[in-house]
């Protein structure tokens, strides 16, 4: 109830929206006339930390050995980044050392053969959970590039769990010097990076998004409609521009979309 939609322009996406909104409130309602919304797990949160593992020293000084392994204690997940996931670099055997589950940055200058060898430096042991690949191709290049990848990591019979970040691979700058992203560009790598994986008979795990609760204007589009000209107003981003508030919805309520779409066709086929 408490969710804010003022800044939907659309008078239907903000009905959409309601609906979704409607119905969680009736299953809410729903619990709590049963008496279920005592549960202990309905009020509390598992909360999780992660960062992206750029500077070693930093890393290292987190490290610790806990019985025979060795954790990094300062996140419980972290990730390669795209520009320093070299087979022969320092920052893939740093990852290879420690416990943590942890993830690879999968950009578009990955090649399928390279990735194949990065997944079995850092997974050797086949470990359920160890692995996760977090493709930033960019809206126009997952139909080309993704399919090459699934494929090869295939081959290696090693688990992974892949995950699309739609952010990185669509920025831009505009012609007045902003750091930008399109919304439209990020909603459709994630459909785009669905629709590979629905195809390949893999499996979409998930997304990597950078937002902010605050109302900035950073990112173009979305139910705000917000124009190029307008980022001035509200960029406070000192590095990525972000997601606003209600940009971060409107991700939501479309992946929110997707997935009922497809377990529509999934029921349809069972029939």
């Amino acid at each position: 109830e408490s969710w804010k939609l003022d800044a939907v322009l659309s008078d239907h996406t903000r009905s959409e929206y309601e609906e979704v909104v409607s119905r969680i409130i009736d299953g809410l309602d729903f619990l709590s006339a049963i008496g279920a919304d005592d549960a202990p797990s309905l009020k509390s949160v598992d909360m999780f930390t992660s960062h992206e593992g750029l500077l070693l020293n930093f890393e290292e000084a987190l490290t610790k050995q806990v019985g025979d392994k060795f954790y990094n204690l300062g996140a419980h997940f972290l990730w390669v980044g795209d520009r320093t996931r070299q087979l022969d670099g320092a920052h893939v055997e740093y990852f290879r050392g420690i416990t943590n589950p942890i993830g690879i940055k999968v950009g578009p200058t990955s090649n399928p053969s390279e990735l194949q060898q990065l997944v079995r430096i850092l997974n050797p042991q086949k470990e359920k959970g160890r692995l996760t690949l977090i493709t930033r191709l960019g809206a126009k290049k997952v139909n080309e590039s993704l399919p090459g990848l699934i494929r090869a990591v295939k081959e290696t019979d090693i688990p992974v769990v892949w995950v699309s970040d739609p952010c990185h691979g669509n920025t831009e700058t505009t012609s007045e010097g902003f750091k930008t992203r399109n919304f439209a560009n990020i909603v459709q790598e994630v459909i785009n990076t669905m629709t590979v994986h629905e195809q390949h008979g893999s499996v979409f795990g998930g997304v990597h998004l950078e937002l902010t609760g605050e109302e900035v204007t950073e990112c173009i589009g979305g139910s705000p409609q917000l124009a190029a000209s307008e980022l001035s107003r509200k960029y406070e981003t000192s590095c990525d521009p972000r997601l606003n508030y209600t940009q971060s919805l409107d991700v939501a309520f479309n992946i929110s979309k997707l997935l009922k779409s497809e377990s529509k066709l999934e029921r349809k086929k069972r029939e």
